[in-house]
């Protein structure tokens, strides 16, 4: 068989359960996102599937590197913000082997359509790490219809050049992946596959549907759109980018593609302040389950049987490595990946493989350790231990009733820190709001 095309779709602080496929109600028009429910019925769904962070840009560095994030300088930033526009040293260094700049090297077209978030030119951008093709945002969050970052600078870019296109952002970036898949389909059916990343900035804030234009001069100064939006009007930005999905399939589908074509769907972190996260708790920058925890549906119907569901845990890192596998490719032998490959789980989902996972976050000093049923969790100095298995809101507290099992994951996850570096005294911690904001969650 032919090497396997790649579209790998990341969008932006969706919650666990904003999805049809994933329990998600229906909104006052109707189905959310019947695409993607599609995708999954077709392929495989991962009911706890994790993101490498919290918070963007620290994911982003994992899924493009296939390494915990800790080991990179920029990830320590939470996330990168608007400041590090002329750092040399907060992004994604270009000579850091990546999943599109391995791919590239053993033949495959690749491109980034959509935010990018690890670094500005010259110093960094998706073109030094891979991409041979990249439009879309470099910043964290930009205005659907001005594509002004928080900032007031327009920020949509065309490679490394900055040029202004009129249109709905999400619209914008689902027709220019259907160009790519039109562009690329010839040669893909020659031989040369391609890496599609297409990395939405939807359902991000602002709160923006296509029919809200009048909406972009009120938050040109302030982004985090605080005073508005609904649940309603979240939907309807998820419904329009699972319709730009549903254009892309139907391309590979026209070219004969979608066969041996891998379609990712996941999330870069947990939902936000719209967001459908039940049943679990906390969502962006929390380390509880309801900001880690995130969609993740593998859809490649050569390999993938359809209507899977696994409970396989895995990190953005893991799939990208998968990605990597499934495409025949092997890791850079100077940076060894720390994600491991999920495939004998994509092709036979009654598959496991052990997988503890660690996380830890400079904002509220949080840190957490998954390993099976188990999860240490600590928040603001606090330590908890929660059976996930059987209590995945994390309410009942079992660290005084198991404080051996404390003691022990505890330990692990200290000296898993202790292979990495420490978080640098200068990296900062942007949030955008805060409880005076709005209540707790």
């Amino acid at each position: 068989m032919s090497r396997p095309n790649i579209l790998y779709i990341v969008c932006d602080d969706l919650g666990y359960a904003d999805l049809g496929c994933y329990g998600g109600r229906q909104a006052g028009f109707g189905r959310v996102s019947p695409n993607i429910d599609a995708l999954a019925a077709g392929g495989l769904l991962f009911t706890e599937g994790y993101a490498n962070s919290p918070v963007c840009s620290p994911t982003r560095f994992a899924l493009m590197t296939m390494r915990y994030q800790y080991r990179l300088r920029g990830a320590a930033e939470e996330p990168i913000n608007s400041k590090a526009r002329k750092s040399q040293t907060l992004g994604l260094p270009p000579e850091h082997p990546t999943l599109p700049s391995l791919l590239r090297a053993s033949g495959y077209r690749t491109a980034l359509i959509g935010k990018w978030h690890l670094g500005y030119p010259p110093a960094f951008g998706p073109l030094r790490s891979g991409y041979e093709e990249f439009f879309g945002p470099m910043a964290g969050g930009v205005d659907y219809f001005t594509h002004c970052a928080s900032t007031g600078d327009h920020d949509l870019w065309f490679g490394e050049e900055e040029k202004a296109e009129e249109g709905y952002l999400t619209d914008l970036l689902s027709r220019r992946a259907v160009d790519y898949v039109d562009r690329m389909a010839e040669g893909a059916k020659a031989g040369t596959p391609f890496m599609l990343s297409l990395h939405y900035t939807a359902p991000h804030w602002p709160w923006e549907t296509r029919d809200d234009a009048h909406v972009a001069p009120d938050v040109a100064k302030n982004l985090f759109h605080l005073h508005g939006g609904n649940v309603e009007s979240y939907r309807r930005m998820i419904h329009h980018m699972d319709e730009g999905i549903g254009w892309i399939m139907d391309a590979l589908k026209r070219h004969g593609l979608a066969d041996n074509t891998i379609v990712v769907f996941t999330s870069d972190n947990g939902g936000e302040r719209f967001s459908d996260n039940w049943p679990l708790v906390g969502g962006k920058m929390d380390l509880t389950e309801g900001g880690i925890r995130v969609p993740w549906i593998v859809h490649w119907p050569a390999q993938v049987p359809a209507g899977g569901s696994t409970a396989q845990h895995g990190m953005s890192m893991d799939f990208s490595r998968t990605l990597l596998d499934a495409a025949g490719v092997a890791p850079a032998d100077t940076h060894a990946p720390d994600g491991v490959s999920l495939l004998p789980v994509w092709r036979d989902p009654q598959q496991r493989i052990e997988r503890p996972m660690h996380w830890r976050m400079n904002h509220r000093g949080q840190r957490a350790l998954r390993e099976g049923d188990w999860k240490y969790l600590r928040v603001d100095g606090h330590d908890y231990l929660f059976n996930i298995a059987s209590d995945a809101r994390e309410r009942a507290n079992l660290a005084t009733r198991e404080p051996d099992r404390l003691a022990a994951m505890r330990a692990r996850w200290e000296a898993w820190n202790g292979t990495m570096p420490a978080i640098p005294d200068d990296a900062t911690v942007s949030l955008g709001y805060s409880y005076k904001d709005m209540p707790q969650r």
